[in-house]
């Protein structure tokens, strides 16, 4: 057990003597910093469907995800690190999901819980039912299902630690130069319109007015 537990410590292959292995430990700062991060999971609390009763379970104290240092669910988005989309996504509600999403600080991560989540379920192509969150959003991890259970998240949620323990702090996207853009937030009207669409709706739109034929125009004289 003491020689795994060493050579899991030590990761960047140096030769360490005998006498100090249970003295001295060699890592990187990428092990350590991700080694924090997928220790202390916030998820976000909130739930969309019947999803959100899986997740509530999840967290109970039969499955009791505080195992793996996730239990501090936070009601607001400014102290949450990960989205659990646990549910129906309907497109009066893909707004608020987005805004969250933004209000959220870096390192952010997005969970898809289900079927309906992850591409519309069994409502796929309905009139007011979104065909998957990362339609809007970027997503992480996805969990089969409808609705998962309780184990398939403690899955899914160990498979987010793993992802973050291959992440690199010279290549994750909130160590760059370049700023990061917030989503734009998509508007509901008759229907839900994503804004960084809108070029290609008034194409579209200028193709079908271009199609419909110009109404015949009667003179006065000639009608009857």
């Amino acid at each position: 057990m003491n020689e795994m537990k060493r050579e899991n410590i030590n990761s960047t292959k140096f030769d360490i003597p005998t006498e100090l292995e249970n003295q001295v430990a060699i890592t990187t700062i990428d092990r350590i910093y991700n080694w924090g991060r997928r220790s202390s999971i916030w998820p976000l609390m909130f739930g969309l469907a019947c999803c959100a009763i899986e997740m509530i379970a999840t967290a109970a104290s039969r499955y009791d995800f505080a195992r793996f240092g996730m239990e501090v669910m936070r009601p607001s988005p400014r102290q949450a690190d990960l989205m659990i989309v646990s549910g129906t996504v309907t497109k009066k509600m893909i707004p608020q999901i987005v805004r969250l999403y933004n209000q959220m600080p870096e390192p952010k991560y997005v969970l898809a819980m289900g079927a309906c989540a992850s591409g519309g379920g069994p409502f796929k192509e309905g009139y007011n039912v979104v065909s998957g969150v990362d339609r809007y959003i970027p997503v992480d991890v996805y969990i089969p299902g409808c609705p998962p259970t309780p184990q398939a998240l403690l899955h899914g949620l160990i498979t987010m630690q793993r992802k973050i323990d291959h992440q690199s702090i010279k290549q994750v996207r909130w160590y760059q130069k370049e700023p990061i853009e917030a989503i734009p937030v998509p508007v509901l009207g008759p229907d839900v319109m994503d804004p960084r669409q809108y070029e290609i709706i008034k194409m579209n739109s200028e193709k079908v007015d271009d199609s419909i034929p110009e109404k015949a125009v009667v003179n006065e004289g000639e009608q009857s």
